[in-house]
């Protein structure tokens, strides 16, 4: 858990946009920002809130709820979200 905890820590915003664009494969063509609204994303359904649950849990071992998520907007809401987890 510490060495995940210190990859979140240590991850600016830009990686974690990029390390969430493996989400959803069309994202990867996607110009995605931290101001974006993944909500808003083609792919998005609430299948992709429990990828995004599976996401923060396996990438940085920190559990997020569906509601935490439904009130997140932006990418950078999401990053937020975890960082304050740790």
């Amino acid at each position: 858990m510490e060495i995940l905890n210190y990859k979140l820590q240590n991850m600016n915003i830009t990686e974690f946009v990029n390390k969430f664009s493996e989400v959803f494969d069309d994202a990867r063509d996607l110009n995605l920002t931290p101001d974006t609204y993944f909500k808003e994303l083609p792919e998005y359904s609430s299948l992709a809130t429990l990828s995004i649950i599976s996401f923060a849990d396996e990438n940085f071992d920190v559990v997020i709820s569906g509601k935490e998520i439904r009130e997140a907007d932006t990418l950078q809401d999401l990053y937020d979200l975890i960082q304050s987890k740790i």
